[in-house]
């Protein structure tokens, strides 16, 4: 075969050799997506002085990247069984990376969060089809072991970001940030070509009145939510919350007459699919309980630095780093009905020692039980992910793929939301109360997990 041959699919994964490249290429572009979240939150207030904006508007140069991503995420599942995942994943580069350019010389908020939404959606190109390559990458033997790979390079994403913008910032402007992905982003697009495996092309189309449907959906539940979240009064939230509302139910009574939906509805009626879905969605609701609200804690409550509260927090990712390919192996083992909500007691328990914590705890006391946490959330996904795949019909798997980015998006969001109306709402112990949500968020979810065994759903 020649190095600038595509590797050729085999009937359940590829060979090593092949499968070790064709994985570099996935994981190099979802480290890039994700890591390009994560820088930007850094550099906000550097970026916000230097385009003349406010702090409270300048959080429109993450919100566009994340509303774009999440809305652009099925659509993009659905083209990728079309035209094929991998040019899917390459035209996600492309964009990714021509969007990271315009980032780059942009000159005001408007036009740097038109270029971030740009982003958004090359990254959903990316996220969208990332566990759909996955699938015809690994064997179904060692499928566990793939996803738990791809979870371990968004964990290091996350646990890159502060380091890797506090480098940047150090030594050049913030426009490095966005400049920096033009290389990496070009050998990325090389493995690209070179490495993933060519995928089955479905003779489906876009359903642009459903894509519409559901951008305005996706779109009024999350702006609707914040505006209530941020306190913005009564009606303006209302108002986007209801438009929401009504959009998605006349997308879910749209669906329901397609034979090829764009929202996965035909794999939501599956108990395996919609109980993992769920799983997946309150997972992330409780990490960002804990993810957005921790900082606050250590900062005003515990009293810590902000280079002392960002090593503490290490403890979360560098657990999921740690736990991640033993936790593949444990998913192509033992039944996610099992494997998950165990994760998710731990992860809840980790939660709940943290709630729990004395007034004045040294900071391997509070380090030791975030790694906690991080063990339980890292056992969650793999299983939890690969019972979502496994429960799609080989035809869907693009469908299957977009909903597993959608649960993760979605769940981080609506945490997002949530805890900002309790850091708004809760008192005298706001942060705590978001720490004892995020250990009952994980206690439902390893609940709704284990319906997979009353549903006769265990693997």
């Amino acid at each position: 075969m020649s190095a600038h041959m595509p590797a050729a699919p085999v009937q359940d994964g590829l060979p090593r050799p092949a499968r070790l490249r064709a994985m570099f290429a996935v994981a190099l572009a979802v480290l890039l997506s994700v890591l390009d979240y994560t820088v930007v939150n850094i550099a906000t207030p550097e970026i916000a002085r230097d385009v003349h904006t406010t702090n409270a508007a300048a959080i429109w140069i993450v919100n566009a990247y994340q509303l774009a991503n999440l809305i652009a995420l099925l659509p993009v599942a659905t083209l990728g069984e079309k035209f094929g995942h991998a040019r899917m994943c390459r035209i996600g580069l492309v964009v990714f990376v021509g969007a990271s350019l315009l980032c780059a010389i942009s000159q005001t908020l408007p036009e740097l969060a038109i270029a971030r939404a740009i982003q958004g959606v090359g990254g959903a190109c990316i996220l969208g089809v990332n566990a759909a390559l996955i699938r015809y990458i690994y064997p179904s033997s060692i499928l566990g072991r793939g996803i738990a790979l791809n979870g371990l390079i968004i964990a290091l994403g996350v646990a890159l970001g502060p380091s890797v913008a506090a480098a940047v910032l150090s030594l050049a402007s913030w426009k490095w940030l966005f400049l920096i992905n033009l290389p990496f982003g070009a050998v990325a697009f090389y493995f690209s070509i070179t490495s993933l495996p060519a995928t089955p092309r479905l003779p489906v189309r876009l359903d642009l009145l459903s894509a519409a449907l559901l951008a305005v959906a996706l779109g009024g539940i999350v702006t609707g939510g914040d505006n209530f979240a941020q306190g913005n009064g009564l009606f303006p939230g209302a108002a986007l919350l209801v438009l929401g509302i009504v959009a998605m139910a006349i997308l879910v009574k749209l669906q329901l007459t397609h034979s090829h939906p764009l929202l996965p509805v035909d794999l939501l009626a599956r108990p395996g699919f919609s109980i993992a879905f769920a799983t997946g969605f309150l997972s992330f609701v409780a990490s960002n309980f804990f993810i957005i609200s921790m900082p606050f804690n250590l900062t005003t409550v515990l009293h810590r630095g902000p280079v002392e509260t960002g090593l503490v927090i290490t403890a979360w990712p560098v657990a999921i780093m740690l736990m991640a390919l033993v936790a593949g192996r444990l998913a192509d083992r033992y039944p996610a009905a099992f494997l998950s909500s165990v994760g998710m007691v731990i992860c809840g328990t980790g939660f709940l020692l943290l709630r729990l914590l004395p007034d004045a705890p040294t900071d391997p006391n509070i380090m030791w039980r975030i790694a906690v946490a991080g063990v339980g959330f890292s056992l969650l996904q793999p299983p939890n992910n690969k019972a979502m795949l496994m429960a799609a019909p080989k035809h869907r798997i693009g469908g299957a793929s977009g909903m597993i980015s959608v649960s993760r998006l979605f769940g981080q969001t609506m945490g997002g939301m949530l805890v900002a109306l309790t850091l708004g709402l809760a008192h005298p112990a706001p942060t705590k109360t978001c720490l004892a949500l995020a250990a009952l968020s994980a206690y439902v979810a390893a609940a709704v997990s284990f319906l997979r065994v009353l549903t006769n759903q265990a693997d």
